[in-house]
């Protein structure tokens, strides 16, 4: 197998080249995109750049508070973008999106590289910091969709909600059929990729491992964990994202509230 070919500025420039003939086609169409595009790129180009400088001084640091470090601002960011993507602006949410995210990645990242990968240390930065960053990503989509979910549900079903209430159901059976509904909303993509991966798609943790000279196999095994592992990472942070929004709907009484924004 031969190794990644490395590319040198004027690859560079033609890789730049691509957003450029995307800007150049959505005027050509009259999209109105070209703002949106051009931002959209010099972001994601800064952001990289970015993380790459920071990367590569950790590696070469290897030490376990900056590994630690990279991870704790990870997780800080997913729980404000998980916070933010969610219409109602509940008291306590980005506490609940920061313990349902830290908690599923832990146990999820903990059972990955004590048991299954076993590097020389546990606080590898190789592993330790791809892997959470894929699967820190993958749970901040599913946390997003069903806690969004919940909420307009809550919303719109106040009336079915005081009615279970009345009868002398507890908060947590009240809403018990609408927190499913959004769990399984939450794992939709997750199921989605796992039906096609392979057959119409090709990961990126997959595709990256081919270009730089992986085994075919080594690499299918690779993919094969971080799948495993985003799909019960995603289906822990759901249920505890779920579970701590819900409860703001409801008083120490166990009446239903109304949530002001």
């Amino acid at each position: 197998m031969t190794n990644l070919i490395e590319l040198d500025p004027i690859d560079f420039a033609f890789a730049l080249a691509l957003i450029g003939i995307a800007v150049g086609l959505s005027s050509w169409q009259r999209l109105g995109l070209e703002g949106q595009l051009a931002t959209a790129a010099v972001r994601s180009l800064l952001q990289l750049v970015g993380i790459g400088y920071i990367l590569a001084f950790v590696f070469a640091l290897d030490n376990l508070w900056a590994v630690l470090a990279v991870i704790a601002i990870m997780l800080t960011v997913a729980a404000i973008v998980t916070r933010n993507r969610i219409s109602q602006k509940l008291s306590r949410l980005f506490l609940i999106a920061w313990g349902a995210i830290f908690a599923s990645s832990a146990l999820t990242l903990s059972y990955a590289i004590l048991l299954v990968i076993q590097p020389p240390t546990w606080y590898e930065p190789q592993y330790l910091i791809p892997l959470a960053g894929m699967v820190i990503g993958n749970t901040v989509n599913g946390a997003t969709i069903a806690g969004e979910r919940l909420v307009s549900t809550i919303d719109r079903s106040r009336t079915e909600i005081e009615t279970h209430l009345s009868l002398g159901a507890t908060p947590q059976q009240a809403v018990a059929s609408y927190r499913k509904a959004a769990i399984r909303a939450g794992l939709i993509p997750n199921l989605n990729q796992m039906a096609i991966v392979g057959m119409v798609t090709l990961p990126g943790m997959l595709t990256g491992q081919l270009l730089s000279g992986v085994d075919p196999l080594n690499a299918v095994s690779y993919q094969i964990l971080i799948l495993f592992m985003q799909a019960l990472a995603n289906l822990l942070a759901t249920s505890l994202v779920t579970q701590g929004v819900y409860r703001q709907f409801f008083n120490q009484n166990s009446q239903l509230v109304t949530i002001k924004n």
